[in-house]
Parts: structure tokens; sequence; C-alpha cells
């Protein structure tokens, strides 16, 4: 198996449900759901960060390189294991993708339990983000309104987003984050999966390549399986993961066929604001790829980026091969 860098504790439990002979996708999308699970974990499942309306929106997609069928969610709210969702609309129905209302509509079908996604702890990112947003709206920020009504005034107001008058404004946290795991069986057989809760404070309605079968996943039974993570928008518009599969079905190994879709992504990236002054892709990319002959790779857009792996039953992180080196600058 491979995997995005949180990946790790999927790959211990879906190895140890292929120990307990639970089907190869079963197994992955079990691992998965551990993850979505997981509140600390902001960019997949229960505890993702929210969309720009401040609601959690998940998309998920599975491929099962057996039969090579696919199933997928997008634009999902208030269902956690948007993964599960995904394979059931791949072995309960003739579709590939449900979206939106749809999508809800065939989890209350199927009994999946309805809750609140958001948690406090994203909620108070979201707070941060709209308040640091802009200097032209009617939102402020703790440490703004301190000076406004004054230190003494801002100290007895106590609340859980609220800051001392002299503390740095908060870090917002953001990501492109998604989990994905390519895994393969003793049988031979290829799977894989994706799952996200998509771009932080996105319009409400965006969908990113996670969902979408040929960009944010791809497996063919005869070849290889293949995943991305990162820049959702960039991934799409190069058929990312079909890309790199069809680059090990011509020769490449797993690691160069990720840097050759890599250096596809770069070399179309040409809108001025999504380039630094070297040219190079401002955000990262970071592509997965497993081969059918058990043979693994996974690449960075970016240096300092790593992947997890399961070999002979042990997960382990790795550092990911890189299109751009980080700078040296003093």
């Amino acid at each position: 198996m491979i995997g995005s860098w949180n990946a790790l504790p999927a790959l211990a439990r879906a190895s140890q449900e292929l120990a307990a002979n639970t089907p190869l996708l079963d197994a992955v999308v079990r691992g998965i759901s551990l993850v979505e699970d997981d509140p600390d974990e902001m960019s997949v499942g229960f505890g993702g960060l929210p969309n720009e309306d401040c609601v959690v929106e998940l998309d998920a997609a599975v491929m099962d390189g057996l039969t090579h069928r696919s199933g997928a969610v997008a634009g999902l709210r208030s269902v956690r294991h948007a993964a599960r969702l995904a394979l059931e609309v791949m072995r309960r129905t003739d579709h590939a993708l449900l979206v939106g209302d749809g999508a809800l509509k065939f989890a209350r079908l199927l009994g999946f339990p309805e809750e609140n996604l958001l948690t406090d702890r994203a909620r108070k990112a979201w707070l941060n983000w709209k308040a640091n947003l802009s200097d032209r709206d009617a939102w402020v920020t703790p440490d703004q309104a301190a000076s406004s009504f004054g230190t003494a005034r801002w100290a007895g107001r106590a609340g859980p987003e609220m800051l001392a008058p002299d503390a740095p404004p908060p870090k917002v946290p953001f990501t492109y984050g998604t989990i994905h795991v390519s895994a393969l069986d003793a049988a031979g057989n290829l799977a894989s999966c994706t799952s996200t809760s998509g771009l932080s404070y996105k319009i409400a309605g965006r969908v990113g390549d996670s969902p979408v079968v040929g960009a944010g996943l791809y497996t063919d039974n005869a070849v290889g399986s293949a995943g991305a993570t990162g820049r959702g928008e960039s991934v799409l518009q190069v058929c990312g993961a079909h890309t790199i599969v069809a680059r090990m079905e011509a020769g490449d190994s797993p690691t160069d066929a990720c840097l050759v879709t890599l250096k596809k992504i770069a070399d179309r990236t040409r809108l001025p604001h999504l380039r630094d002054d070297q040219g190079r892709p401002t955000f990262n990319v970071t592509l997965y790829a497993l081969r059918k002959d058990g043979l693994f790779g996974a690449a960075s857009m970016h240096e300092g980026y790593e992947f997890a792996v399961l070999e002979h039953g042990m997960p382990r992180a790795q550092a990911a091969a890189f299109l751009f080196p980080r700078s040296r600058d003093a």
C-alpha cells in the first residue's frame, strides 16, 4: 500500500483488515474511515475545515481494479464517512458520482447517520479566517477589537476566540489536504480510495480532483494505481492520476511517472498569481503511484514532503521525490 502523509493509521488498519480476510477495497475504505473519524485531522471527514459559509462539505471516491468500477460522492454534507458512501455508490448503483443533495438523500436511504461535522476547533479556525480576510468588511480580529474598546474593557471579556490585547493575530489553518490510499493484494488485484473536506474556506459547491476518476485517483488492474493530494484544480486540468498510470504502462517507474506528471502541471501553470519569481508553481501537489508488480513511488512539486507506505505489514513514512528543490538562499 501507498498513501498520503496522513495515511499511516489507515494503512495499519487496512493491513489488519486484510489479515482478517476483508476484501481489498473494503479494507482500504475501513482504514480511511479511521482517519475520517479523527477530529484533529482538519482535511478529512469529521473536523475538516469548512467552506466559506462555515459548512463542511466532503468529497470521496473509490476505484476497484478487478471490476474497473468506481463510485464517488461530492459536496456531501452531514455524513462523515464519505469513503464508505462512495463504495455504496459503486456497489448499489449503475452511477459513478452522486453530488450534493442527491448524495445526502442516498446516504439517508442507506441509514448513514447525520451529524454536524463542524468541530469547535474548525469553527474557531473559520472565525479567524473570516476576521483576517479583509480590512473592508465588518468582521474584526480580537486584537483590533481590543484597540478599539480599550485594554481594560477587553481584558475582562473572556471567550474561546478572544486574544490578549498584545497577542499576535491568530494563524489561520489552511489546507488542500486529502487522504489517498492505493493498495495491492496477494492475488495481484489493485484498489484505491480518496477522501477529503477539500480546499479550506472554498466557495460552496467547489469540487476538486479527489472524487473525479482519472484526476484524484485511477486504478487499472493490468498496470497500477495512482492518486493525488494538493491543489486539486491543477491535478484536474492534467487528468493527473490517469496520466501517472498511462506513464507506468508506457514503461516509466512509479516515481518517474509522478515526476513527469508534476512537470506537466508546472509547465501548464501559467497564471501569474500561481507562479513565483522563478516561474515555479507557488502551490504543492503530491502524487502517489503503485505498480502491478508492487513497485511504488511518490513525488511532490516541492522538496520536503512525505508519503506513507506499507511493506510486509509495516507502515512507515518516507520522503517523497520532488520536482523543485527548496531554496538554499541564506
